[in-house]
């Protein structure tokens, strides 16, 4: 409605957030951490193919921009654009064959989404149980080692 403060505002009025406060970060630190996580000889790819996709789609542009206006460079740009975008094609398959070999050299292990999410669960869950053992060692130790059935 016109004149109402945004929710976000009157947080001290006791209006709910419509973020979450807690772990939220935003787009821009989600992004940041997905580049962070690709290896350099990816990422220097994923930059190269987007560099040449750009200049090619320049260049498709140009080209048309150059064949409605009747100009004599239309003719050398459509062949130019012709090889940029096959170059860039061939930058495209560079990141997909850049992933696969890293993949491949680093010995991640391909197997289905399905094993995978078991396997994670399962790990999730031994993680889950240890800080639940080191807690109760903790909180032991801090109560002086009461509640033991023998000191020694």
């Amino acid at each position: 409605m016109l004149g109402e403060p945004h929710p976000r505002q009157t947080a001290e009025l006791g209006v709910v957030q419509d973020l979450p406060q807690r772990g939220f970060r935003g787009v821009a630190h989600q992004r940041q951490r997905l580049l962070a996580a690709q290896p350099p000889q990816r990422r220097t790819a994923a930059v190269r193919a987007v560099l040449i996709i750009a200049v090619t789609l320049i260049q498709a542009m140009v080209a048309l921009l150059c064949t409605l206006a009747g100009s004599w460079l239309a003719f050398p740009m459509v062949v130019s654009t012709v090889v940029s975008t096959i170059a860039a094609t061939w930058a495209a398959l560079d990141v997909w064959v850049t992933r696969q070999v890293w993949n491949q050299r680093h010995g991640v292990v391909s197997v289905p989404s399905s094993t995978a999410r078991a396997l994670r669960r399962e790990r999730r869950q031994a993680r889950r149980q240890q800080r639940a053992a080191e807690r109760e060692r903790a909180r032991i130790r801090r109560r002086g080692g009461t509640g033991q059935l023998s000191h020694p």
